[in-house]
């Protein structure tokens, strides 16, 4: 029923948070582990590139003033991407707590949520933190296992935060005017046999799209009933991420990884690590920028 088609075979080790800037018409993702940002034109990907960064960068946003800002180990960072310049603009956490930034998106006030997760599989060491415009940070969720997607609903009153190893999508209330969350709750349980949910994005309708590591697969769920609405099936078995992009926001575009997976296993899956594209008969959101 949905056609997917490999976009750009990059191989990547973790294919990571993949955002469509439409000022440009690119679509910017990570390889965290080799400490990358690509930049990719779906109409060319032959002419794709990539900025090399520091350590474990695993999310990356466009910034209103121009530029990028991102996440590396130990905070957040703007990045000028014509010399390569880095700067830092808040630390989240010091090297003694064994952690790493991960996943991260802006909220509709141009604030950069990002949550960290351990190196060493410590249960309940990461955070959920926000990086507010005038560059203070603040922990909105501790004792989060393995911080991972982040979603806002259309009109912004609902945030959606997976922790991944407990599968589950959460819900808070969500105040934009201040940026705080309240009255958590669970909006979806993934079932084991579907794999771990990894990244996500929402669509206009307000239904989530759930990346499934060790799933193949992408979901389209319903928060308010927790039902799943639909899979889109991936030839890769680790997909990371997802996002809507294209000039009318109608493609879904799906990184990957390749991390982990022995050689005889990735015969299977020669395209591991690729950035894959598929219509799914929705409409996504434009990225929020960083307004700091």
């Amino acid at each position: 029923m949905y056609e997917v088609s490999l976009v750009y075979d990059a191989q990547a080790q973790l294919g990571e948070g993949p955002i469509w800037d439409s000022t440009d018409a690119r679509l910017y993702w990570v390889d965290i582990l080799a400490s990358r940002i690509h930049i990719c034109d779906p109409s060319n990907p032959t002419a794709s590139s990539y900025i090399e960064v520091g350590p474990y960068v695993s999310s990356i946003i466009p910034r209103q003033s121009g530029g990028l800002v991102l996440t590396l180990q130990d905070g957040y960072y703007a990045l000028n991407p014509e010399s390569g310049e880095l700067t830092l603009l808040a630390k989240a956490e010091g090297p003694e707590l064994g952690n790493r930034m991960n996943d991260g998106k802006c909220d509709p006030a141009g604030r950069y949520l990002a949550g960290s997760m351990s190196l060493n599989d410590q249960a309940g060491n990461g955070k959920l933190y926000s990086l507010d415009v005038d560059h203070t940070v603040k922990t909105l969720v501790s004792e989060v296992n393995l911080s991972n997607g982040l979603a806002w609903t259309p009109d912004g009153t609902t945030l959606y935060f997976i922790d991944t190893p407990t599968r589950q999508v959460f819900a808070f209330d969500y105040d934009a005017a201040t940026g705080s969350v309240s009255n958590r709750r669970v909006a979806i349980t993934v079932p084991e046999a579907e794999g771990y949910p990894d990244g996500m994005t929402i669509d206009s309708e307000g239904m989530l799209w759930i990346a499934h590591w060790g799933g193949w697969q992408v979901t389209r769920w319903n928060p308010i009933t927790g039902e799943m609405l639909l899979s889109v099936p991936v030839p890769a078995a680790q997909v990371t991420s997802c996002t809507f992009g294209g000039p009318e926001l109608d493609e879904l575009f799906i990184t990957t990884a390749r991390v982990g997976i022995d050689e005889k296993s990735l015969a299977d899956q020669p395209h591991a690590g690729g950035v894959f594209r598929v219509k799914v008969g929705v409409t996504g959101l434009p990225v929020e920028r960083f307004r700091g």
